[in-house]
């Protein structure tokens, strides 16, 4: 049995459960993130762990985490140095890795990010694993936008997607200026 030690975080964009097991991070998505259900299969799956439990707590993992999202919505950040548990197909964690290079600020395409995952083919494999990235804002699909440059799903909701690209462009919400 794997479990899980799980913390909530209010952020701007909504509440955040954050998890962690074995001094690595294991998740990270908004309360409420349409695939929670999914991401929790997943976890089962590639854990050989049906058994799989969440422990509410904190961890020394948990609160540098933590720490970490304040600072990046404070727009102190612009990169994490947390530990994390890449739980996947050979695939998965290609995209994954392939998304963490994504610089603050800019975005990719799916297309784009198949290619540099090293399957220009696989569009829409890619969007699945990043559709199932458990460790969303520290892998951050976020960054991903359709090849029409338009603003495409995100599983904590496309008001949370435009709030986190709009704060790394430095585009202030009020105003609509840069800041």
């Amino acid at each position: 049995m794997t479990t899980i030690i799980t913390a909530r975080h209010a952020s701007p964009i909504g509440e955040i459960i954050i998890g962690a097991c074995d001094n690595r991070l294991y998740l990270c998505y908004k309360r409420g993130d349409k695939l929670q259900a999914a991401i929790h299969r997943h976890l089962c799956r590639h854990l050989s762990d049906n058994d799989l439990r969440y422990m509410p707590g904190t961890s020394d993992v948990i609160r540098r985490a933590a720490s970490q999202l304040d600072e990046y919505f404070d727009r102190k950040r612009t990169t994490f140095d947390i530990p994390l548990s890449l739980i996947g197909t050979d695939f998965q964690r290609a995209v994954w890795h392939s998304l963490a290079e994504i610089p603050y600020g800019a975005t990719a395409s799916y297309k784009e990010l198949a290619l540099r995952a090293g399957n220009p083919g696989a569009v829409r494999a890619t969007a699945s694993a990043i559709a199932i990235n458990p460790l969303t804002i520290f892998i951050p699909c976020h960054r991903i936008i359709g090849s029409d440059r338009r603003l495409t799903g995100y599983s904590g909701g496309l008001e949370a997607k435009k709030f986190m690209l709009e704060m790394e462009a430095g585009i202030n919400r009020l105003t609509g200026s840069g800041v």
